[in-house]
């Protein structure tokens, strides 16, 4: 199949589609931290109709996320929260036989609708806590591949932490945000298996 994931610099879905033998291809307006050969560095709106089988859609989150609800009212009297919907409402209209967006838990289920699943990494082996919904284009739900008990930090405050998540208290911005966006091998490697079959 010929694969778009759109909106990722890490390699990390690609990666695990090519493997499988698929013609992968990630896209980003950031420089890959993988092989730069099967990214594309640009602006993904410019490459959706460019005949794909399937797209994994990860558009920002930065303006959706309950996580950020507290600059909700900034961000909707500026725009950026709409325009981040329109963004990611894009994506949900497309002419691609199979589709899955990804995104933290916010407020595309009221603004959409809900997810048709929410995945966490310790179903795929990964000890962190972080809810990842997933709006499906015949495609079927993920199945857990390798559940494991979560593990948390105890933070400063004596409140318990995902690692992922205790990574906030970073004061470097730029690394923060690219850990917690990063999607987990295990992840990404059930999605191939489970989603991609034979090539």
């Amino acid at each position: 199949m010929k694969i778009l994931v759109a909106c990722e610099f890490s390699g990390i879905v690609r990666d695990a589609f090519r493997k499988h033998g698929h013609d992968a291809w990630s896209c980003d307006i950031l420089p890959t931290e993988a092989d730069p050969t099967y990214h594309i560095q640009g602006d993904v709106l410019e490459i959706l109709d460019d005949g794909w089988d399937m797209m994994i859609a990860h558009p920002p989150c930065t303006d959706l996320c309950i996580s950020g609800a507290r600059w909700f009212s900034e961000k909707i009297a500026d725009g950026r929260q709409q325009a981040a919907i329109n963004f990611f409402k894009m994506f949900t209209a497309l002419n691609c036989p199979r589709i899955v967006i990804e995104n933290p838990v916010g407020i595309m289920s009221t603004h959409y609708r809900k997810p048709d699943q929410i995945i966490q990494p310790w179903q795929f082996g990964h000890p962190e806590t972080k809810k990842t919904c997933l709006w499906l284009k015949n495609l079927p739900k993920l199945v857990p591949t390798n559940i494991i008990e979560p593990q948390y930090i105890i933070g400063k405050d004596g409140k318990k932490y995902s690692p992922v998540h205790y990574c906030s208290q970073w004061k470097d911005n730029e690394i923060r945000w690219k850990i917690r966006s990063r999607t987990y091998t295990g992840m990404a490697d059930a999605m191939a298996e489970q989603w991609g079959g034979p090539s």
